[in-house]
């Protein structure tokens, strides 16, 4: 019977094996030394898309991505751009709403687990056909991922990039950076202790509210993914 390590080890594991040792590695320095590595990736956002796009109430600033919610704390310029299609994709598979290292080390663990479970029994470890499998895996694996994510979301809204208890934003008061209307959905800066924040809004009673208005934050939506906000007057 063929060795474990030749089958985990082989033409078509041997690369998901050894990312699967870099990232264990990654997460015994990170634990030990506290190093953090942090990764900066903003999104920008169009709440003026024909189509609403549904971003799962994650922030999207890749900050500190091992221990702590991912926040947008800026809009890129303060410029209204439509997603692209690759970012659209990370809000769904939960790369962006949950820590991004936490994602993608369940993403990278599902896709080998998947990938040497089905070449060993296959007996496709070696040849072509492996190779095809682990491709067909990457897709599949991406949706197992979503699956097995999602429940985390629950745990780390509850948290701060800095571990702490979330800020309440209800009562608050902010300026838009972008056009709402419907039930489009847009950002909102708001200052919290000298702190900025962006967060996601839509409007309360579905009027137009418009970049740079004033508001004021109603209420959290039910799923807790954005917050309801009318337009505020000193």
């Amino acid at each position: 019977m063929t060795n474990l390590t030749d089958i985990l080890f082989s033409e078509v594991n041997i690369t998901l094996s050894i990312l699967c040792i870099l990232l264990i590695v990654y997460w015994v320095l990170t634990m030990v030394s506290g190093i953090e590595f942090e990764y900066d990736m903003d999104i920008d956002i169009d709440a003026d898309l024909d189509v609403d796009i549904s971003t799962e109430g994650s922030n999207m600033e890749f900050q500190d991505v091992s221990n702590a919610e991912l926040n947008k704390e800026s809009v890129v310029g303060k410029r209204i751009q439509p997603l692209k299609w690759w970012q659209i994709l990370l809000i769904y598979f939960n790369f962006v709403g949950l820590p991004f290292m936490f994602t993608f080390t369940c993403f990278v663990f599902i896709w080998w687990f998947t990938t040497a479970l089905t070449t060993t029994l296959t007996f496709t470890y070696d040849n072509f056909i492996g190779f095809a499998i682990m491709i067909a895996g990457f897709f599949t694996s991406l949706f197992v991922t979503k699956i097995f994510t999602t429940p985390f979301k629950g745990f780390f809204k509850n948290l701060n990039k800095d571990g702490d208890k979330a800020i309440d934003y209800v009562g608050r008061q902010g300026v838009l950076l972008s056009t709402i209307a419907g039930d489009r959905m847009g950002n909102a800066e708001i200052y919290v202790n000298g702190d900025s924040h962006s967060i996601y809004v839509k409007s309360l009673d579905g009027n137009q509210l418009n970049y740079q208005d004033k508001i004021l934050i109603i209420k959290q939506s039910a799923d807790k993914n954005y917050f309801l906000v009318q337009s505020y007057n000193d």
